[in-house]
């Protein structure tokens, strides 16, 4: 594995280290459902579970195959070779996969093979105890008790301590002394100086080949970022918005400790993706291709794009992942070319319906056409929270349609914008279940109090968060147990895009108690109760936690 990414590094090829290629592998083959749980355990912290998880299991057949290679060396290799095999197959069969992806792979079962080659006849100098060797050793130690001294083990006696007969009868003479039973002890445990030299030779190759493994291992990731782009990004400096975004009016937060901010740091804000690692995608480099169907084709530059008339918006997103009260969203304003104008020069041909959108490592997002077209901020954002995109949010460029959920518009690291039919091409989720569209269902949580909290009886204030993207929030409602529902005041926002906060006062008494929220949008549609999970278009429910009142 080491050799593998120092190949790896030396090619400067992310995708071709057979962990990280057999991890995105992994991902691809995941069940849908198990992919839920892990978001919904781990958090943005599953990719981090997958890799140890991915170690520990490479741990393990590394074991089994030195087992098998002690066994016959032939087996050993074999497991070898279909190790090399299975990260091949998963670096080529990526979605930005080239020949020479197989070469990390394919280099690293080598020196696998060679290292355990060189390791396993010196393996053999160290035999496994067996029941017999534990006690025929004692034997040829001690005399006493009945045991054999060394005369009689090396066949010099017919019996103790005498030779055997090879000339006749002797003459009758007092027998030999016996060896003493301490000097046989102590020249049975003298080592064979062969044996010893071989074990030490042994132990000196494993210290070799452990140092070689880690010296690449860890050159190799050392080479890996040489394409780290922070300090490149640090250089970016953006344009002032030809149309800034609105002032968010004041109490657009609503100053209660617990709440949610009102505007998401980029720290904070959430990410859910299938990148194992980070695309590192250099501005300079980056062009975006806007083709299919289109009369005139374009392509751009980040130059290019920084000189387009730049807005700004701020725009909720929401994760189709998120459950019921869940926290996969995010508010931020942001900084980009409205990407509607940019098709309409580009000349839509009729009978369009979708953008199949590809990111620098290859996901692909399908977004309606509709969507990016019906006058709403659809972006291609540069900007985020009044700086250059984080890499972990997409610089250099990425998508942003309010009212959509993510995996239907918010393609990070964008690098191909395709203009096509929903019948022509499909995208990376709906291939494994998700609707083709996917506005974002009105939803509402309660931030405040947490759930299980222990409050004091009286005046309690209870508060939360809504969204429903490009409707808007008209009412939010909240109960206690089955009581009525009764208003919660809603604080202003800047515009419909972003999600709402709204609070209320409770007199609460003691007792345990269930709050529940709910939202109606401005079409004056209101969340249902029942509750479905996120496949196919997103959750819906009820949000409720349980207090307690002393």
């Amino acid at each position: 594995m080491g050799v593998a990414e120092l190949a790896a590094g030396a090619l400067g090829r992310v995708s071709s280290s057979p962990l990280l290629a057999v991890g995105a592998g992994f991902i691809d083959l995941t069940p849908v459902w198990l992919k839920d749980f892990a978001i919904r355990r781990f958090g943005s912290d599953d990719k981090t579970v997958l890799l140890i998880g991915l170690g520990a299991g490479i741990v393990v057949a590394a074991l089994g195959i030195g087992v098998l290679g002690r066994r016959r060396l032939a087996w050993g290799l074999i497991g070898l070779a279909v190790f090399g095999t299975v990260g091949v197959v998963a670096a080529l069969t990526r979605p930005v996969a080239e020949p020479v992806d197989a070469v990390p792979s394919t280099v690293g079962a080598l020196a696998g093979m060679a290292a355990l080659t060189l390791l396993t006849p010196g393996a053999r100098l160290f035999p496994k105890p067996t029941p017999e060797s534990r006690d025929a050793a004692p034997a040829t130690a001690t005399p006493a008790g009945g045991n054999a001294t060394e005369a009689e083990v090396r066949g010099w006696t017919d019996g103790p301590g005498r030779r055997p007969d090879t000339t006749g009868p002797e003459p009758a003479t007092a027998p030999e002394p016996a060896m003493e039973p301490e000097q046989d002890s102590e020249a049975e445990r003298v080592p064979t100086p062969g044996v010893e030299m071989g074990r030490r030779r042994v132990l000196l190759t494993g210290a070799g080949v452990l140092g070689v493994a880690v010296v690449s291992g860890v050159s190799g990731r050392v080479l890996l970022r040489r394409g780290d782009v922070s300090s490149v990004r640090a250089d970016v400096r953006l344009p002032r918005p030809a149309d800034p975004a609105p002032a968010v009016p004041a109490g657009a937060q609503v100053r209660v400790p617990g709440m949610t901010p009102f505007r998401t740091s980029n720290a904070d804000f959430y990410r859910v993706d299938t990148a194992l690692v980070l695309p590192q995608v250099d501005p300079r480099d980056w062009t975006l291709r806007i083709h299919g169907m289109l009369a005139h084709p374009v392509e751009l530059t980040f130059d290019d794009l920084l000189r387009q008339p730049l807005i700004e918006r701020d725009i909720t997103l929401s994760c189709v992942s998120n459950q019921v009260g869940g926290v996969l969203a995010g508010n931020a304003r942001w900084l980009g070319v409205p990407l509607a104008p940019l098709l309409r020069r580009a000349g839509v041909r009729p009978g369009a319906d979708q953008i199949l959108s590809r990111s620098s490592d290859g996901m692909t997002l399908s977004t309606p056409l509709e969507s990016v077209l019906d006058g709403r901020d659809a972006l291609l954002a540069v900007g985020m929270n009044g700086e250059p995109l984080p890499v972990a949010h997409g610089f250099p460029a990425r998508m942003v349609v309010p009212g959509l959920y993510g995996y239907v518009s918010a393609t990070k690291w964008v690098v191909d914008l395709k203009v096509t039919r929903f019948a022509a091409d499909q995208a990376y989720w709906t291939r494994r279940g998700y609707a083709e569209r996917a506005p974002v269902k009105t939803f509402s949580r309660i931030d405040v109090p947490k759930p299980f909290a222990r409050l004091t009886a009286g005046p309690i204030t209870v508060a939360g968060t809504a969204w429903a993207q490009h409707r808007g929030i008209d009412a939010v409602e909240w109960q206690v147990d089955d009581g009525p529902w009764r208003p919660a005041r809603l604080a202003p926002v800047p515009g419909i895009d972003t999600w709402r906060q709204w609070v209320a006062e409770w007199d609460a008494l003691p007792g345990s108690h269930t709050l529940r929220v709910r939202a109606t949008d401005k079409t004056g549609t209101t969340q249902p109760e029942h509750r479905s999970p996120p496949v196919p278009d997103g959750a819906t429910g009820w949000h409720s936690v349980v207090v307690t009142v002393t």
